[in-house]
């Protein structure tokens, strides 16, 4: 309830704003960034072989999404001081806009050119992850930068 009664606080000046463009010559914000975050949590024992999988193969898939203009930033944040059910890892992925449905297809088959596997084989390397991690959801935000 808390959750939807903050959301609705920051979606109404937002509404405001779209609704009418003299309010929104004066909201101070504006739209930046997506920033999709996975949770991510480690098995014990796990840490050092998904910090081998981070540095290596989701490091080199990110740099080429980058390369390509699709994404503007990632990041990996550790939970210090995670409480009972929060995640030790947060993988942070920024880009600019949401790809369209053509768009995303054309992406998904630069991506299997570029790991050279199939569907089934990046199927079943997530699957083997499943061992030492658990992706335990993820969230989208939207930067508000300042004007």
């Amino acid at each position: 309830m808390k959750k939807m009664m903050f959301t609705a606080m920051l979606a109404a000046p937002l509404a405001l704003a779209l609704a009418s463009p003299a309010i929104a010559q004066n909201y101070p914000m504006t739209p930046g960034d997506y920033e999709e975050v996975g949770m991510i949590e480690i098995s014990d024992g796990g840490g050092l072989e998904y910090a081998n999988y981070l540095a290596t193969t989701w490091k080199k898939n990110q740099e080429f999404a980058k390369s390509k203009g699709w994404i503007t930033g990632y990041q990996v944040l550790a939970n210090v001081n995670p409480r009972p059910g929060e995640p030790d890892l947060y993988l942070v992925t920024s880009f600019s806009s949401m790809p369209d449905a053509n768009e995303e297809e054309k992406r998904n088959a630069a991506y299997r050119d570029f790991m050279r596997q199939s569907d089934a084989q990046m199927e079943a390397a997530s699957g083997d992850r499943a061992k030492y991690r658990t992706l335990l959801g993820s969230f989208l935000l939207r930067q508000l930068n300042f004007k």
